[in-house]
């Protein structure tokens, strides 16, 4: 990594305002402590806004505004090959903010950048033929009721067949690379329960608010799922 980019790297894993010790970020970095102390001094002579000290950890002043980005190739690379799976495995709405996105970057990297995504673009395929998008699109309306915070009223198909209708709020949504899981509470069951989207049809969206500002039931969701994971 060139010491520019790892500068810039640095000033990343700062942005948050929390205090980061010289050895987490030596470790992130791949690079040596007395390296990140030289580093951190060339920031703070440049103007950074960083506090702390050797032997207690740094952290960034709220306020500073990150220099815009440059991406590296493999960035670039990496963005176009999630831009398709989002394409081919996100609803229909998701897949057109992805493609946005990447046309924005498009308009704003060096040509020898745009003609490597056009490269990336030709050779990453990601067909959509295992799950169609009809059967993705539920996810749309699950996602507006995750970050609104309301309950959701869905019909769902069971493995066996079985319908039923379900008072859900949805807290999250897990992709395993064949299919995409809901997390939810369940308010027929009382309890944490897991539904594939491509057995959700319906979809209506409730006035009913639910609380996860703070992502607190997702968290017990996913502890109660690694918790039944381990005793299978």
């Amino acid at each position: 990594m060139r010491p520019a980019d790892r500068l810039f790297q640095i000033i990343l894993l700062l942005r948050h305002g929390r205090v980061v010790t010289a050895a987490a970020l030596a470790s992130t970095l791949e690079v040596s402590e007395r390296t990140i102390y030289r580093d951190i001094a060339d920031l703070v002579k440049s103007g950074a806004p960083i506090d702390g000290e050797a032997g207690v950890g740094y952290r960034l002043r709220r306020g500073y505004q990150v220099p815009p980005l440059m991406f590296t190739g493999d960035e670039l690379e990496a963005l176009v090959v999630g831009a398709k799976l989002v394409r081919a495995w996100g609803d229909s709405a998701l897949g057109r903010a992805a493609e946005q996105a990447m046309a924005r970057i498009e308009a704003v990297v060096p040509q020898a950048l745009e003609q490597r995504i056009s490269a990336s673009s030709r050779r990453f395929l990601a067909p959509d033929c295992l799950q169609p998008a009809p059967l993705r699109e539920p996810m749309a309306l699950l996602r507006e009721g995750m970050e609104s915070g309301r309950k959701v009223l869905v019909s769902y198909r069971r493995a066996d067949g079985e319908l039923s209708e379900r008072m859900l709020w949805p807290l999250g949504l897990v992709f395993w690379g064949h299919c995409w899981t809901l997390g939810a509470w369940c308010e027929l069951r009382q309890d944490f329960r897991t539904f594939r989207v491509d057995r959700i049809g319906a979809v209506d969206i409730l006035a009913d608010p639910f609380d996860d500002r703070h992502g607190h039931r997702w968290r017990e969701y996913l502890a109660k799922a690694r918790g039944e994971e381990g005793a299978a």
